[in-house]
């Protein structure tokens, strides 16, 4: 099946593992079949994403704002959903603009905050990074869109 380019944000902050964890396995799997956006809420995390091979990579809360409602999808820890999380660097124009846009979005459930999802089984991170992007990444990419 002939497949189109999709646009992947890949948005994360502090120290940008999380980012580059999931930018490494989208590369390790699609290659360079769709595009992948590092988006860095500082500068050191969107490095370390374009370290993990994005294609392109901005920082701040303007770049994020501007570039996540062109996003096919969007992946990373549930915090950048979160306002004031990652120490503050997720602003509440960030997380309002990741949550409002109209991309599929696939999130880590990892988080400092006070936040515990019930029902959630803690797993290691790299067994969510596979699970993400060779299940419910691979499964929009295959249909279009994830099952009910």
């Amino acid at each position: 099946m002939l497949r189109r380019k999709i646009r992947i944000c890949v948005v994360d902050g502090q120290g940008g593992g999380i980012g580059a964890a999931l930018i490494k396995r989208i590369k390790e799997v699609y290659r360079e079949e769709h595009e992948v956006i590092a988006l860095g809420a500082n500068a050191l995390a969107t490095a370390q994403m374009m370290k993990a091979r994005a294609n392109r990579g901005a920082s701040g809360e303007n770049a994020i704002i501007r570039t996540v409602p062109t996003a096919d999808v969007i992946l990373g820890s549930i915090s950048i959903i979160l306002a004031n999380a990652m120490t503050g660097e997720v602003t509440p124009r960030i997380a309002e603009a990741v949550a409002s846009a109209p991309a599929l979005k696939i999130l880590i459930p990892l988080t400092r905050a006070q936040i515990k999802i019930v029902g959630l089984i803690i797993e290691p991170l790299p067994h969510m990074v596979e699970k993400a992007i060779n299940g419910l990444l691979k499964e929009f990419l295959e249909n279009g869109a994830l099952p009910s």
